[in-house]
């Protein structure tokens, strides 16, 4: 088989990946609204167990335990996932409370803001250059943030604490450099202490009516890890300028299910920041198509 079509072959299967992942994480509110009758923090108590165990096994199966080793004697590196471990859990309890609090609406609004947000911090603390477009781009989509300010009366709290959250964890991500397993796995150990004492100490939610099984429990570990490794592979099979239009899949759907599925409601003035969020992502890809500078995150 020749090299060009092995390369092709490669592609295609980081495409297929990429949406595999994607689409996952855009349906991720059907899973956790199945779950809706736990408290916020049970859930997310669960989703560090139950991912700590998945992690642990694909660390042994992937033979990553010399690097999760040499990550851990390194106190730089440990004091950074300290922090990016403050980061997801916060983007993951916010996550959680939008979906079922009947926010889902804004929460994928702050999914499509993420990525706008990651240029911002390049910006900031990388030293890249935005061009003009670029700089256009941002302006729109804080547009569309100012537009929701304005009528809910204050500053909309889920969709930017989403965004910047995620696009913080991100940037910590990317200076440390870690792959996906051994990174994730460190952060639910240093999380595993408060989820494991938190099921310990509080009432026993499991007992109450309307709980959902154990088996769903464990699928929490599950929609964390697979996505992630998907992405994984993805974007070591295809350019990050591909893989990063695949990302507005993911809030595109969870769009469509909060409405859809969920009822909630469309106003006019989330119809104009979306628009204006839109146009901004719309300038900020055909800004930075041919030069391959849209880069894709790991949402919740």
């Amino acid at each position: 088989m020749s090299t060009h079509s092995t390369t092709r072959r490669q592609t295609r299967l980081g495409i297929a990946m990429g949406l595999g992942a994607y689409t996952a994480w855009g349906l991720l509110p059907l899973f956790i609204r199945a779950l809706q009758a736990l408290p916020v923090v049970d859930i997310l108590a669960h989703r560090v167990i139950w991912s700590l165990a998945i992690l642990l096994v694909l660390a042994t199966v992937l033979h990553r335990w010399s690097a999760i080793r040499a990550t851990i004697r390194t106190p730089r590196l440990m004091l950074a996932l300290a922090a990016s471990t403050l980061l997801i859990a916060t983007n993951w309890g916010i996550y959680v409370h939008s979906v079922n609090s009947g926010h889902t609406l804004q929460a994928s609004l702050g999914y499509f803001i993420n990525p706008l947000v990651n240029v911002a911090l390049g910006v900031l603390f990388l030293r890249e250059r935005l061009g003009r477009m670029e700089m256009a781009a941002i302006l729109l989509a804080a547009g569309g943030v100012i537009a929701l300010a304005v009528q809910q009366g204050g500053i909309p709290i889920i969709p930017l604490g989403l965004a910047f959250s995620f696009g913080l964890y991100g940037l910590v991500r990317k200076i440390v450099g870690l792959g996906p397993v051994e990174g994730l796995l460190i952060e639910t150990s240093l999380l595993l202490p408060l989820a494991v004492g938190w099921l310990l100490t509080m009432p026993d939610a499991m007992a109450q009516p309307g709980s959902p099984p154990v088996w769903m429990l464990v699928a929490s570990g599950v929609v964390t890890t697979v996505p992630m490794l998907l992405f994984a592979g993805a974007a070591n099979r295809m350019r990050y300028s591909e893989l990063g239009l695949l990302q507005y899949i993911g809030p595109t759907l969870q769009l469509l299910i909060a409405v859809a599925v969920f009822g909630e409601p469309l106003s006019p003035i989330h119809l104009l920041a979306f628009a204006l969020i839109w146009s901004g992502l719309a300038v900020y890809v055909f800004a930075t198509w041919h030069r391959g500078r849209v880069t894709p995150v790991l949402p919740e």
